[in-house]
């Protein structure tokens, strides 16, 4: 049998897969996987992306709820901050999240873009410092290589590995499912001490 990499050996570990026990050995103890509730955030001023995942086990993932905070460019830039923060705070009251998970911001040539994205971020972020909840944040990069398995993965494979992941047949706009790939992503790549 070839000899797999740290990473193929939890990915294959974290899918449930058996794997040689001499191979195991190598694998670094840090904990156990996550199981809960995480909430993924795809920040953006008109359309940030929101969705709960619970994580049970390997191969035990539910889609508790997903939406889009859809805003129109009528509404000024402070109101659409207040509309985030809130949408954040209603989900954060609707379910026991044990994780916030939040897609960092990219890179931006336009320094006016990425202010108003950041403030985006700040807003989402915000609710969940106020309510007290851990907050991690994932480059887009790991996300799509956390669950998609490719760093360069386009929006679609995205949204078509996430719904394979979680059992659904109703396709997820891509705001929704970016959330829901950031929530898989924090499910995927953190431990429990």
């Amino acid at each position: 049998m070839p000899r797999k990499s740290a990473r193929q050996l939890w990915a294959d570990k974290l899918k449930g897969k058996s794997t040689d026990a001499s191979q195991l050995k190598r694998l670094p103890t840090i904990g156990s996987p996550f199981k809960g509730s995480v909430m993924g955030i795809d920040p953006s001023l008109r359309g940030t992306g929101l969705a709960v995942v619970e994580i049970l086990g390997p191969n035990r993932r539910t889609l508790l709820h997903s939406r889009t905070v859809l805003i129109k460019p009528s509404v000024s830039m402070f109101n659409c901050l207040g509309q985030i923060n809130e949408s954040v705070s209603d989900i954060l009251n609707m379910y026991s999240i044990d994780a916030v998970a939040v897609e960092q911001t990219i890179y931006v040539q336009n320094f006016q873009t990425a202010q108003v994205m950041g403030a985006a971020r700040g807003a989402a972020i915000a609710a969940a410092a106020v309510m007290g909840k851990p907050i991690y944040e994932y480059a887009p990069l790991r996300i799509k290589q956390a669950v998609v398995g490719v760093g360069r993965a386009s929006k679609e494979q995205v949204a078509k590995t996430v719904m394979g992941l979680m059992g659904i047949s109703d396709a997820l706009d891509h705001d929704q499912s970016d959330a829901a790939a950031v929530a898989l992503c924090h499910a995927f790549t953190s431990f429990e001490e």
